[in-house]
């Protein structure tokens, strides 16, 4: 039964492999337990006994959809994030593993400092998978979640009801920090806010052309969005308090020379993913 469950997973995966997509028989493991409702395990100890027609032609027309390059998350409505399912859509960026660093980092601060009753800013939420993250592992945190698209205010409203976080977090539409109010300070302000340069777009994989522009595009140089964090974000840091946010994978030196002329800057470190580059920059102020 095990051979013949893993012919089929590879014979399904070549389908994906030829159009071009990565982790192909990762991805069919993925379909399968989503229409299963069951672990990658189950699939090989039990898969061909559960496997019915009905499933195999469900799992045929995702294929069909995912020939096209469309995001397996947006096909199956769904994305994994520091291990719990969030539900998305194309009116939200699929949540990408680089970003959990940035939600690790953070916890860790919190933890590290012992900061009780932490206040946390989340600057563009898209499906809300930093806010949900910080309220549910710092259990005294309270999180103020901005953005400017009411689709993805609604999509980060849901997923946090659902995953049992949604009264911890104060959900605002704002560009930028515009709906903070003067007096108010936050232990974190986070933000995974887009960088990729314009020019940089048609080269994209179109996985990643799916996702909103809104998201993906900031200026001539990628770093729009930074320069209005790096601008605004001070005024609204408690002391002792630090600023994290991602950037792209070549942006590291470039954001700390756009910081050493701020005298508002006390430090600055940019962290590096798993694959070696440049992607969290962690700030303090005076």
């Amino acid at each position: 039964m095990t051979e013949r469950i893993q012919k089929f997973i590879s014979d399904k995966a070549r389908l994906l492999t030829a159009a071009g997509v990565e982790r192909a028989t990762g991805e069919i493991e993925t379909i399968l337990c989503h229409l299963l409702d069951c672990e990658r395990l189950d699939i090989y100890l039990h898969g061909w006994e559960i496997l019915t027609n009905d499933v195999k032609q469900r799992l045929d027309k995702i294929i069909e959809r995912r020939l096209t390059r469309e995001p397996l998350q947006y096909i199956l409505g769904e994305s994994w994030f520091y291990g719990r399912r969030f539900r998305v859509s194309p009116a939200v960026m699929v949540p990408t593993p680089e970003t959990e660093l940035l939600c690790e980092t953070a916890i860790r601060y919190i933890q590290q400092h012992s900061i009780e009753h932490a206040r946390v800013l989340d600057v563009g939420i898209g499906s809300g998978v930093i806010s949900v993250t910080m309220a549910l592992e710092l259990p005294e945190c309270r999180v103020v979640a901005l953005d400017i698209s009411e689709e993805a205010i609604e999509m980060a409203r849901t997923n946090a009801t659902e995953l049992g976080a949604v009264d911890k977090i104060e959900f605002r539409q704002s560009d930028f920090f515009a709906a903070v109010k003067p007096n108010e300070r936050y232990d974190l302000i986070l933000s995974n806010p887009p960088y990729i340069a314009n020019w940089e777009y048609g080269a994209l994989p179109p996985e990643v052309k799916a996702d909103p522009t809104i998201s993906l595009l900031s200026g001539d140089d990628g770093l729009d969005a930074v320069r209005v964090i790096l601008r605004d974000a001070p005024q609204f840091l408690a002391p002792s308090g630090r600023i994290l946010f991602e950037i792209g994978y070549d942006q590291g030196d470039k954001v700390v020379k756009m910081t050493e002329t701020d005298e508002r800057f006390r430090s600055i470190v940019v962290m590096k993913d798993y694959n070696d580059w440049d992607r969290v920059v962690m700030l303090s102020c005076d």
